[in-house]
């Protein structure tokens, strides 16, 4: 059997949903990096001036979602074949007794510490900061102008 095809736009322009779950499922590597994106911890968004960043390895996180809700480890890989993460502590035990990671979804973890040893994510950083000041001091600029032309104008 053939392949699925992955359609080449993102985010699609059909709403059916047969035709998001298949570009979702189906997306290269690449694309799949932008779907194991966590929202950051409150301190660390007022810090860094962004919402959310794609989890990588050596970031520390906080489960608060499912089994192991409240807890809070290391990033120890991110699988992008099955676009989960796996956490230190977030352990199940097989019949055979061995110990493996238990697969998280990112959206169920608040990123809490970054790793920050590559420049290149300091830049993607930067670059998010930036977009995202100058789109507040747009959205400003308008609810301004909107505010001074609704209001009535008194006098004559």
């Amino acid at each position: 059997m053939p392949k699925r095809e992955y359609v080449s736009r993102w985010p699609i322009a059909s709403s059916k949903p047969k035709k998001q779950r298949k570009a979702y499922f189906n997306a290269p590597l690449h694309k799949r990096q932008k779907f194991v994106t966590a929202p950051l911890a409150k301190p660390l968004q007022r810090e860094l001036g962004i919402k959310r960043l794609p989890v990588r390895k050596g970031d520390t996180v906080l489960v608060v979602r499912g089994d192991f809700k409240g807890l809070e480890g290391k990033v120890v890989e991110v699988d992008l074949k099955r676009m989960r993460i796996f956490v230190e502590g977030a352990v199940i035990k097989k019949p055979t007794g061995e110990t493996v990671y238990y697969p998280i979804h990112p959206s169920k973890v608040v990123i809490t510490k970054l790793d920050l040893s590559d420049s290149k994510r300091k830049e993607v950083i930067e670059r998010k900061k930036k977009a995202r000041e100058e789109f507040l001091k747009k959205l400003r600029e308008f609810k301004e102008k909107v505010t001074t032309s609704t209001t009535p104008q008194s006098g004559s």
